[in-house]
């Protein structure tokens, strides 16, 4: 293969990514006029898509070898539509537009600091640990609020109001997780599954079949599941670690 061979080759890989980016925000943007005109479930469905997309995209630069800057920023742009915008418009058109300004604050909250926790990663991604994300990932938070949807639509119809009002509180309480010091898992390194293949495909097998057999109720559980998580490790497993530590290094000293 000569140069200029090789050079075509290296730029058509390098838009694969950024194609996936676009879909991915392609599909935040559909979600809000599918949320405009009443279809929900569609809309939450094309933010789960758009979470599909954006775990690509990353991962097909890295195989391809055309990570790029241009492609770190532009996919931060693409998350700030999908998962920061467009989980803000569904939980207005669904549930916050009874709220009122209250509503629009809560809104608001969410979608404002989706953006701001892409601004602070973006600047930190290069010297922060990738064992951890500190604040709740961006796509998390849009996933949390579109399988809470999923799951109100199984409940009786008498916990309409506690709906409403969970929603408002999720709505604000998500935007607050994803801009605070709390330490989400970020799967990017797999020590423990090396260490424990079997136990962990099992576990796997298991939640799969959980999801599959209701997935409007396991796939909230499971997001609610990892934002308790990363609470009870921040507040709970490291502060114990960080009062051990000391005590282990003055025994070592003893």
């Amino acid at each position: 293969m000569s140069e200029a061979q090789g050079k075509k080759v290296r730029r058509g890989t390098y838009l694969l990514p950024n194609m996936i980016t676009t879909l991915s925000m392609f599909l935040g943007f559909l979600s809000m006029i599918l949320a405009g005109q009443g279809n929900f479930s569609d809309a939450c469905l094309a933010i789960l898509l758009s979470a599909l997309m954006d775990g690509l995209d990353g991962k097909v630069a890295r195989l391809t070898h055309t990570a790029s800057e241009f492609g770190v920023q532009y996919d931060s742009l693409a998350d700030a539509v999908a998962f920061g915008i467009a989980p803000a418009m569904f939980l207005w058109y669904w549930q916050l537009h009874a709220f009122g300004g209250l509503g629009i604050a809560a809104a608001f909250i969410f979608a404002a600091c989706g953006v701001l926790r892409l601004a602070r990663f973006n600047i930190s991604a290069s010297t922060g640990s990738k064992r951890f994300f500190v604040g709740l990932p961006i796509p998390a938070g849009g996933c949390t609020v579109v399988t809470f949807y999923y799951l109100a639509s199984v409940l009786p119809e008498s916990f309409a109001a506690a709906v409403a009002g969970f929603t408002l509180f999720l709505a604000a309480g998500t935007g607050v997780l994803m801009v605070s010091s709390v330490r989400y898992f970020s799967f990017k390194e797999y020590d423990f599954v090396r260490a424990h293949p079997v136990r962990c495909l099992v576990a796997f097998f298991f939640l799969l079949a959980l999801l599959v057999s209701q997935p409007k109720v396991f796939g909230f559980i499971y997001c609610l599941l990892y934002i308790v998580g990363g609470l009870v490790y921040t507040y709970g497993i490291l502060p114990r670690r960080d009062r051990l530590l000391p005590r282990a290094d003055a025994d070592q000293g003893n």
